[in-house]
């Protein structure tokens, strides 16, 4: 008999959950950057064991939300823990717990759905850190408690073999064979909004959204992936394109080998600049760019 169900991924903005769900896959489905906050969907990573299928859904960083946006991810978050078989909760070995995590924690114990907690970054925490992580969230008695790395591998074996254990018994959800359940349009404008990430300055990344229409494939072979960077000002719009079109180039030149990973193709991206005015705050734009 196999074991099944979705797990999501929580904590707080910045703990590596979408490193930590990439690494346990063993493919990229979901984006990462050094900014808090990169996750802006709920993503699904499929791995698939001799005995069981665990979907791990990648979520937004549980904060205090300033705007509507904000407001739309933690209900994202609540609806995933809420339809949750089991939960994987990450905290930073690097940070003492805060006023965050035990907001978290309570949210769990509230939901009722079994918990493994992974005190991540282990790597670059000392012994006594993590030993203190470990007691202090201890205390709130959940199923498992494991320190890992997402960034080393270290650990990963046996999260899944706690979460496994914790998993109702049913078939499988997708073919062993799928990582993601993620369409291209998606996965294409993560990966050019990822590399934006990596190269702005601190606050322009949050005002940042990438939406890809229909993609072709021309008939010499070359997949033609349309996307449009929005911003929420006329300002951002030249420092999106950068001085004599440079850092659009440079996005293009760093998504483009991972676009063509992802199609199996030569790709052309085409890349334009677009000003939709304060979309973060207003529902109509919000709905429009597809949260």
């Amino acid at each position: 008999m196999s074991a099944s169900g979705f797990v999501p991924v929580v904590g707080r903005p910045n703990v590596g959950k979408s490193t930590l769900v990439n690494s346990l896959v063993g493919e990229k489905v979901a984006i990462t950057s050094a900014r808090p906050q990169t996750t802006r969907n709920t993503i699904r990573g499929v791995l698939t064991t001799d005995e069981a299928q665990l979907v791990f859904v990648d979520t937004p960083g549980l904060h205090k939300p300033r705007t509507t946006l904000g407001a739309r991810l933690n209900t994202l978050v609540d609806g995933s823990i809420a339809e949750a078989d089991a939960v994987l909760f990450v905290l930073d070995a690097t940070q003492r717990i805060g006023p965050g995590d035990r907001r978290i924690a309570e949210r769990l114990l509230q939901a009722g759905a079994p918990v493994v907690v992974a005190v991540n970054k282990v790597d670059a925490a000392s012994q006594e850190q993590t030993i203190v992580q470990l007691g202090e969230a201890g205390e709130w008695d959940f199923d498992a408690y494991v320190p890992i790395s997402a960034l080393k591998d270290d650990g990963l074996d046996r999260v899944v073999r706690e979460l496994v254990t914790l998993l109702p018994d049913g078939p499988f959800l997708f073919p062993p064979e799928m990582h993601t359940d993620q369409p291209d349009q998606f996965l294409a404008a993560e990966l050019v909004r990822e590399k934006y990430l990596w190269r702005l300055r601190e606050e322009l990344p949050h005002s940042v959204a990438v939406v890809v229409g229909d993609i072709e494939t021309r008939e010499d072979g070359v997949v033609v992936v349309p996307a449009i960077v929005y911003v929420e000002r006329e300002s951002q719009k030249g420092i999106v394109i950068g001085k004599g079109g440079e850092l659009a180039k440079a996005v293009g030149s760093e998504a483009r080998p991972e676009l063509e990973r992802l199609f199996g193709a030569k790709v052309f991206l085409d890349l334009r600049v677009k000003v939709e005015k304060d979309w973060q705050r207003l529902d109509h734009a919000l709905d429009r760019l597809g949260f």
